[in-house]
């Protein structure tokens, strides 16, 4: 007596040549583009700076975790819009800087104009050369920190986001 032999082919499977599987996924789009990632990197940055001077403004002081906050948003947004360009985390960690130090020069004029009264906006367009003065005189070496701290979250934010 011989054994039985089972038939060749997938026993489970639709009829014989038909296709097992669904095609495969479109690849995901390429991510780099680097002029939209400074865009984002920018808007991020003005974004970051506003909530950051407003938080600043309010309490009356800085606080370290807002600063990587700023950082890490502007480095993370550049990345994954603009993808592994190098030069994104460099250009974000520069961002970042700027995002805190304007921040910071809100958070001025939001406790001038909650002491002398008036409009914060108006304190920063109209005597911004007085709160850039302001600044250095009151700038320490907490100010200087959470400036590299934001540059620092800004690079890692980035190389993080594309990892």
């Amino acid at each position: 007596m011989s054994q039985p032999v089972p038939p060749p082919g997938n026993p489970f499977g639709g009829p014989a040549g038909a296709a097992s599987f669904p095609p495969a996924p479109a690849p995901a789009p390429a991510r780099d583009n680097v002029a939209l990632g400074l865009v984002t990197a920018v808007v991020a940055a003005l974004v970051a700076a506003v909530a950051y001077g407003a938080i600043g403004g309010a309490i009356e002081r800085e606080i370290g975790y807002a600063a990587v906050g700023v950082g890490f948003l502007v480095g993370f947004a550049a990345a994954k819009v603009g993808g592994r360009n190098p030069a994104l985390p460099v250009v974000a960690a520069i961002l970042s800087i700027a995002a805190v130090y304007l921040g910071q020069l809100i958070a001025i004029a939001v406790v001038i104009a909650n002491t002398l009264g008036g409009s914060a906006p108006e304190i920063l367009m109209e005597d911004l050369g007085s709160l850039t003065d302001l600044w250095k005189e009151t700038a320490d070496a907490m100010t200087y920190l959470f400036l590299a701290i934001a540059a620092v979250t800004a690079f890692a934010g980035a190389k993080k986001a594309n990892a």
